[in-house]
């Protein structure tokens, strides 16, 4: 009787009923679909921030050689919030030109001048006072051609930095590039900024 008493309990437990079956696949298409959605939304998502690294990268790069020209500058000579043009050494055998120096040449003096409008920044080499010329795209992908402040300034505090203090040559150029965000509304920024350090130098 143990025997047959053990054999009823246990094919009573054994298996789902339906009820059970219905609930289980129901959770199972839910957790899929949730799965499933973000699976989707991650790979809709994946281009826009691969997009997002490349333009902060590209962004970085074009403030970094920007900031090393200017530290050593010698002197700015125009100024603007989209323009910047500043005398300093370049290591080539003529300004403007292709041609690199040998290790032990000095560099040279020229005029860099650095322009942005509202979707790109180019540069142009020249000779010293000279403003003009074939200039060289650097970065495009901005969206706004307000990109250099500059130390003192005609701000309250002149030691922030903004519009150039009329009379008085800039010591600092501060850099700003607003790079669209493809992830929203609000545009990235990339900013920096450099002192001349030639600049207090008896050259």
């Amino acid at each position: 009787m143990r025997h047959a008493l053990r054999g009823r309990l246990a094919s009573e437990q054994a298996g789902l009923t339906l009820v059970e079956l219905l609930v289980a696949s129901a959770m199972g298409v839910v957790l899929l679909g949730a799965v499933g959605t973000m699976l989707v939304s991650a790979m809709r998502t994946q281009p826009k921030v691969s997009k997002r690294a490349a333009n902060v990268s590209d962004a970085r790069w074009v403030t970094e050689r920007l900031t090393r020209e200017i530290r050593n500058g010698i002197a700015v000579d125009r100024m603007t919030a989209s323009s910047v043009s500043f005398r300093t050494y370049v290591r080539r055998t003529a300004c403007g030109g292709s041609g690199t120096l040998a290790s032990g040449s000095p560099a040279i003096k020229c005029e860099v001048t650095y322009t942005c409008t509202t979707t790109s920044c180019s540069r142009l080499e020249a000779n010293e006072g000279v403003y003009t010329g074939t200039p060289t795209i650097v970065f495009t992908g901005i969206d706004s051609s307000n990109v250099f402040c500059y130390v003192p300034s005609t701000n309250a505090d002149p030691l922030t930095c903004g519009p150039a203090a009329p009379g008085t040559p800039p010591t600092y150029v501060g850099i700003t590039l607003r790079i669209p965000n493809p992830s929203g509304p609000a545009a990235l920024t990339v900013s920096d900024g450099a002192s001349l350090r030639n600049a207090t130098l008896s050259y």
